[in-house]
């Protein structure tokens, strides 16, 4: 991978390497995810492998379901803390309400796939029914016995 300078990336080499498209990185310094980006004489953004570490970071808190604005509120309160001691605990309760969540989407999920089945079997038994009740020489009477 070509470097801009010695330690650092450009925006496209930065992307294909974190797997975010150059708007979604250039949205993340708007917003304040990633705020150590520097730019050179040209005025081209250079990033480092600590902004990769972070991007990396960003998009493991996003499959965890953390939205951009708790994203953002954990970082203010690191940037104004400068340690992780209330930043870990706000994490812990955020992932807390998130498993949360799955757990009840799961259980909607399980009853849903419950009222399908329960679906399933008597559009079986209508069809059992119709067929019964085409076929020469059955009165339909034989499935209810």
């Amino acid at each position: 991978m070509a470097r801009v300078t010695e330690g650092t990336f450009a925006i496209g080499e930065i992307s294909r390497l974190v797997g975010l498209s150059q708007r979604t990185i250039r949205y993340y310094e708007e917003i304040g995810l990633l705020h150590s980006v520097r730019r050179i004489e040209n005025g081209k953004r250079v990033y480092t492998d600590h902004d990769v570490r972070r991007l990396k970071f960003i998009n493991h808190l996003k499959v965890l379901g953390l939205s951009l604005a708790e994203m953002v509120e954990l970082e203010k309160i690191y940037r104004k803390q400068r340690n992780n001691r209330e930043i870990l605990p706000k994490l812990l309760e955020i992932l807390d309400e998130r498993a949360a969540q799955i757990d009840e989407r799961v259980s909607q999920l399980v009853a849903l796939k419950k009222e399908i089945r329960e679906y399933q079997q008597r559009l079986r038994n209508k069809v059992l029914e119709v067929t019964l009740q085409e076929e020469p020489g059955t009165t339909g009477e034989e499935m209810h016995t």
